[in-house]
């Protein structure tokens, strides 16, 4: 992932807030968002609304940015997720039967148009809606914010890269901190014994070490612990060669015996 895809949830992140005051939704700066509102976006459900289909309009929109995030661009669904049902939590719950993301998903993205927008360029995936419902057990997660905290601090570890220099020391601050959640999250027996979880965590750590990589040999990132998830990805990997070397040596085996009594 690149730097510009952390900036646009940071960028979000910080002109769309929740008043603990007035218990509202806010923009700092609506400009951005006026293309996406539903009349005036005079609720807080439809402040919100706008956020997220920036974010798919910012990613998804120009098949020239698609291509260019079309090895990962299902972690942006994640991230999106993740930031979806945390700004979605702030606000008390007043229907009790189902989750505010669970709402959100019935009246927004099946109810409306907007999420019904053509991708060109993604296999598959023939509109925003397609997108979204590839990660639709999101909404079966009941804590997914929990991620957040960790994910907002991926981001502006990432904005905070000097990307020309290579220069980590101005963002290591907030590697640390992220971190130190990515660990808390990870030692979590209620998040490392769900796979839905660990494959966020995996997400997230794998971000994290690109960025890592990233770094000059002056100021280098923390290390982070090796997630359930990429350990089962490895066996996984691992077992599949071995499964196909032995196809490969099983055929190569079954045509000398066969050349073998040909010869004879």
């Amino acid at each position: 992932m690149d730097k510009d895809v952390f900036n646009n949830f940071i960028y979000v992140m910080t002109n769309l807030e929740y008043d603990s005051n007035n218990k509202k939704y806010q923009f700092k700066d609506a400009n951005n968002f006026k293309d996406y509102c539903t009349g005036d976006c005079g609720n807080d459900l439809e402040k919100i609304n706008a956020g997220c289909l920036y974010f798919f309009n910012a990613f998804f929109k120009n098949s020239n940015l698609v291509s260019q995030y079309a090895n990962n661009y299902m972690n942006i669904v994640e991230y999106i997720m993740i930031w979806l049902s945390y700004i979605l939590t702030l606000k008390e719950n007043n229907i009790s039967d189902i989750s505010h993301l669970q709402h959100f998903y019935t009246t927004y993205i099946n109810g409306s148009d907007q999420y019904k927008n053509s991708i060109i360029s993604v296999e598959g995936n023939r509109s925003y809606k397609d997108l979204l419902n590839q990660k639709k057990y999101f909404l079966d997660i009941k804590d997914i914010s929990k991620f957040y905290e960790a994910f907002k601090l991926l981001c502006e570890t990432y904005t905070e890269f000097d990307e020309k220099k290579k220069d980590c020391t101005k963002c290591l601050g907030k590697a640390i901190k992220f971190a130190e959640k990515y660990e808390e999250l990870n030692k979590d027996p209620n998040i490392t014994n769900d796979s839905s979880h660990n494959k966020i965590l995996y997400t997230l750590s794998t971000d994290y070490n690109k960025l890592k990589d990233k770094c000059s040999n002056t100021t280098s990132l923390p290390e982070i612990s090796t997630n359930i998830y990429a350990q089962m990805s490895g066996v996984t990997s691992s077992s599949s060669i071995a499964n196909k070397s032995f196809i490969v040596l099983s055929i190569f085996g079954a045509i000398a015996f066969f050349l073998g009594i040909s010869y004879k």
